[in-house]
């Protein structure tokens, strides 16, 4: 046990002291329907297809096989869409995750009332994942990734869970290498920089055989600031899942804090099953973090 800990503490401090204080980066929260119902409290829960995007180390803990589709779109302008597809069996995964510049560094164009070239670019992620157990109650692993915007770059995150009991401990540490994009020749937008972006959450999870399946609280904390169209966001989170009925319907919710512009928002979401193991799932955040404000829709497949 005494070892988990420090290796567990170890990939946090690494985390902490590799990480510049901001820049451009994609927000935790544009994927995952689960994870945005539950306000974004979501590192140490990961344990279906989308941990491909919150934590690599989930998936060793979730289902034999998960599919996930899921489709994202802000509310605020300027107005974007995003989509997801992401696989995974026990410690491995792929994945792809489509989503707009725009939301990701602020609107540097001069035409006052027309869509600048910027809003119609894209990012595309392609990741495979990997894990492996040390020793019985951590799991380390890694997305290596290929990011394209115009050039197309190998970039790598890296995750860890230590379970123990009821209770899950998650870190993640995404973009290591940080990729830089250059800007569209003829155009007034910036570079696009993927820094480099750490996080890390606890979860409480308890299981009856009652009306209420399963409970799990959990909150998450951003550990360094990201760039994002409407400037600097940091973020603390906290949510709740309660599963039903033989796991047939999944109630969330969930709240987020913005601790650089004292802003925040709150998040619903529900799953409810098909059949047994295929969900339709979808989330809806509101409030005066205008990062945040987005719905979502998504489809499951589990078992």
């Amino acid at each position: 046990m005494r070892r988990v800990c420090l290796t567990f503490v170890s990939l946090v401090s690494f985390a902490l002291s590799s990480v510049p204080q901001a820049a451009n980066a994609q927000l935790f929260e544009s994927f995952g329907i689960r994870a945005q119902g539950m306000g974004g409290a979501f590192v140490a829960v990961a344990d279906d297809a989308s941990a491909t995007w919150w934590n690599p180390a989930g998936l060793a803990s979730g289902a034999y096989f998960n599919v996930l589709l899921e489709y994202d779109r802000s509310r605020e302008p300027p107005e974007a869409s995003s989509q997801a597809f992401a696989f995974g069996f026990p410690g491995l995964g792929l994945s792809y995750y489509r989503l707009p510049i725009s939301q990701m560094q602020p609107d540097t164009s001069t035409v006052p009332d027309g869509p600048s070239r910027q809003d119609q670019r894209h990012l595309s992620q392609f990741g495979a994942t990997v894990g492996q157990s040390v020793g019985n109650h951590l799991v380390v692993a890694s997305t290596l990734k290929l990011v394209r915007a115009g050039e197309t770059h190998g970039d790598l995150d890296v995750g860890a869970i230590a379970a123990i009991g009821h209770v899950r401990i998650g870190a993640v540490l995404r973009n290591v290498r940080e990729s830089s994009f250059a800007a569209e020749a003829g155009t007034d937008e910036e570079a696009l920089i993927l820094a480099r972006q750490a996080r890390a959450g606890i979860a409480f999870t308890a299981r009856s055989p009652g009306i209420v399946n399963e409970v799990t609280i959990a909150a998450d904390a951003d550990l360094t600031k990201t760039m994002t169209v409407v400037g600097e966001t940091r973020h603390m989170t906290a949510g709740a899942e309660l599963w039903l009925w033989t796991r047939s319907v999944g109630i969330r919710g969930g709240l987020s804090k913005d601790t650089v512009v004292d802003r925040g928002s709150a998040s619903v979401g529900l799953s409810l099953a098909l059949r047994s193991g295929i969900y339709l799932e979808g989330q809806l955040t509101a409030g005066s973090d205008a990062k945040r404000r987005s719905w979502g829709s998504g489809l499951r497949v589990t078992f």
